[in-house]
């Protein structure tokens, strides 16, 4: 990393970051990685505000985009750290959760193995069942709706007063 970057940090930017070096990171688990992700996205989110914030303030000033590109130099800095502090903290939390599915993924299937069908049911009964609902006449299928005619009729038409809205401008 860049030290003249380093030493513009605050205290505070400078102590996110030392908490983002690879050791650091290998003691914290899943939740605390959670919450120093949520930090430096916060951290991320504000320089990137304030770099586009002062570079369109600056455009009309220099004259152009291009004139007025290095005057807003060290919040894009900013932001480009705090956006690579970000991958590497991401990347970890995908690592530690990829760890923990895997670990509940043999636990479950560990548990499967050892368990004893308890709820087994003998052939004859389920032979039984089936035999039953054979007897018994089919009967007449009714139609799927999410609630009930008039609601889906009701949500397609105001989707139709949308477009027509839009349609008008």
């Amino acid at each position: 990393m860049n030290q003249g970057l380093l030493n513009s940090l605050t205290e505070t930017e400078r102590l996110l970051v030392a908490e983002t070096e690879r050791s650091a990171l290998q003691e914290l688990d899943e939740d605390d990685l959670l919450d120093l992700h949520q930090r430096v996205r916060r951290s991320r989110t504000k320089y990137v505000k304030n770099y586009r914030r002062g570079a369109s303030a600056a455009v009309a000033g220099a004259g152009g985009r291009g004139l007025s590109y290095g005057r807003n130099q060290r919040d894009r800095d900013k932001a480009e750290l705090f956006e690579s502090v970000l991958a590497t903290v991401s990347r970890e939390v995908a690592a530690v959760a990829r760890r923990a599915s895997m670990e509940l993924r043999a636990e479950r299937i560990a548990a499967g193995r050892t368990a004893t069908p308890a709820l087994a049911v003998p052939k004859k009964t389920a032979a039984k069942k089936t035999a039953a609902k054979k007897a018994t006449a089919p009967r007449a299928r009714t139609a799927k709706t999410t609630g009930g005619l008039k609601k889906d009729a009701s949500t397609r038409a105001q989707g139709s007063r949308r477009q027509a809205k839009r349609d008008a401008r």
